[in-house]
């Protein structure tokens, strides 16, 4: 089981940036992806940012440019560097790992844990 806690979040004028972490601990064989999803009011929830082990990563088209997903392997830590902030974007933000947490006959068993999620509120 992977425990993931966030920080970063808060208020920011539109314009502005924020940088959210989030932090793995647990058992875990390895992890695979990291990322950063968020669920606006009355909306879905919505991929952001992720990053795989090997470095791939994949953004939401509206975050290109503005927002940077980085990761720190050795602390299974992984950050979303967000700038230009816009009051649409205020939402809730979870983090999310795919993690591997046994190795049977070759095969990893997976599956994915949420953090608590994070407030980010951008104002006009």
């Amino acid at each position: 089981q992977v425990q993931l806690v966030e920080s970063g979040g808060g208020l920011v004028q539109a314009g502005g940036s924020l940088r959210l972490s989030c932090a793995a601990s647990g058992t875990f064989f390895s992890i695979n992806k990291m990322g950063w999803y968020r669920q606006a009011p009355g909306k879905q929830r919505e991929l952001v940012a992720a990053k795989t082990s090997g470095g791939s990563t994949n953004y939401a088209d509206s975050v290109k440019g503005r927002f940077t997903i980085s990761r720190d392997n050795a602390k299974n830590t992984v950050y979303l560097q967000m700038n230009s902030l816009k009051p649409e974007e205020t939402a809730v933000y979870y983090c999310n790992a795919e993690y591997a947490y046994a190795v049977i006959g070759g095969t990893r068993l997976s599956t994915s844990s949420w953090g608590q999620g994070t407030q980010v509120t951008v104002s006009s």
